[in-house]
């Protein structure tokens, strides 16, 4: 058995997933880490009922962030790594990237304030959230992980969220302050990032160079793709929250909100899997689609086995978990956290299917089931919010998971025919 377990860990170290999933995950461990002490923090100075405001006002800005990035996030990995060797190459990947950001985050600030004419709920509050979609024009990560030098990337993550939980400790001491959560959120992050930027740029010799109109033609169409996928997945998980204070359920935004960020936490896992497996992956795929067909289905079922026994703690312990984190025993939260323990499931179930139709370089099935996906999205929300209730609004993200699994599945079962 001894022997069995040092050859599995051969193999992996020899594939640098462990290699991978430490650097990767590590960045998330730090979020995680900043959430679970944030989370009792805040609710505790300023209730569950401020606290889904916030994450209303965050969810907004972080959609706007989704924009913003434009698929840059993606591509750009891929970018580096190619050109890391080459520096005006380089410098053009990078100048691009983030010329590109910029010109959309001024259009969503001028689009942000003509909302002001708008009856806009919680505006204030999304106003202040700017600093959250400005961190994600600097977000540096994408060049980090393309030159596989994430280590000093950790450490000022790290350090950020530290100075972010003690800048809320001392500025947020009442309901009243509760406004400014995200504005310090945000506004850390960006710091930070402006400053790995410029680091980055300094340590390869990038100077500057303005991007031309046709170089930021040909990187608006090869991300369309991209950054439409991003917008449906981001709103497959906050749309519900913008029809609640619309339909009367403003009362309910923040134990969902409080339950989202709890079951969210195993799709941010979930990820770190998929990118820490990507490279074999790829190599799998490139050797035989059979060894990787046979690869995918158990390292599906692997995933589905452990995040079954997550949910089903996560189930029984609701009212426990609820309570460390808020401090109160809160029986809505608690029955929207015990539906949406089987989330991480479906999850699980899909992350190697995504996986799959992304080495198939599919683009066009990942792009048509973001399609269907936001216009199922949207149809469930509003139709859960019209037959109201506790239980079938928390049931929303269950649905959509669940029908992205059966959507995959089905891409998967069609022959397979190499896109662009």
């Amino acid at each position: 058995m001894k022997q069995r377990v040092t050859n599995i860990y051969n193999k992996l170290k020899a594939t640098n997933i462990i290699a991978n999933f430490l650097n990767l995950s590590s960045i998330q461990i730090s979020n995680m880490l900043l959430l679970l002490l944030l989370i009792p923090i805040i609710t505790r100075i300023i209730g569950i009922k401020e606290f889904g405001i916030i994450m209303f006002a965050s969810k907004f800005a972080q959609l706007a962030g989704s924009v913003i990035n434009y698929g840059t996030g993606q591509s750009g990995v891929r970018d580096v790594a190619f050109y890391l060797t080459d520096q005006k190459k380089l410098g053009t990947v990078f100048y691009n990237n983030l010329f590109i950001r910029v010109v959309i985050f001024v259009l969503f600030i001028a689009l942000l304030f003509s909302l002001q004419w708008v009856n806009v709920d919680y505006y204030p509050y999304i106003l202040l959230s700017i600093p959250i979609a400005l961190a994600e024009v600097f977000n540096p990560l994408c060049f980090f992980i393309g030159a596989e030098r994430l280590k000093l990337f950790n450490l000022l993550n790290m350090l950020s969220n530290v100075a972010s939980i003690i800048a809320i400790l001392i500025f947020i001491k009442s309901p009243h302050d509760a406004i400014w959560v995200n504005f310090i959120l945000g506004g850390a992050n960006t710091i930070t990032y402006i400053g790995l930027l410029v680091y980055f740029a300094s340590q390869y010799g990038l100077g500057f160079k303005l991007p031309s109109r046709q170089e930021m033609l040909k990187i608006g169409k090869d991300n369309s793709y991209l950054t439409i996928n991003n917008i449906s997945v981001n709103l497959q998980q906050s749309i519900i929250i913008f029809a609640m204070p619309r339909w009367g359920y403003a009362a309910l935004l923040g134990p969902y909100t409080l339950c989202d960020k709890i079951i969210g936490q195993c799709r941010i896992l979930l990820i770190t899997v998929s990118n820490a497996i990507y490279p074999n992956a790829a190599r799998l795929f490139q050797q035989s689609t059979g060894l990787w067909n046979i690869y995918r289905k158990k390292t599906k079922y692997l995933l589905a086995a452990v995040f079954f026994a997550g949910s089903i703690l996560i189930f029984i312990l609701a009212d426990f978990i609820v309570f460390v984190l808020s401090k109160e025993h809160n029986p809505t939260a608690v029955l929207i956290l015990r539906v949406m323990a089987f989330v991480p499931i479906m999850s699980a179930l899909n992350v190697l299917n995504v996986l799959d139709q992304l080495l198939k370089n599919n683009t066009v099935y990942i792009f048509r089931i973001a399609v269907y996906l936001f216009i199922l999205t949207v149809v469930v929300a509003f139709a859960l919010v019209s037959i109201g209730g506790t239980l079938a609004i928390g049931a929303f993200t269950l649905i959509i998971e669940t029908s992205a699994v059966l959507m995959y599945e089905y891409a998967i079962k069609k022959p397979y025919t190499q896109n662009g």
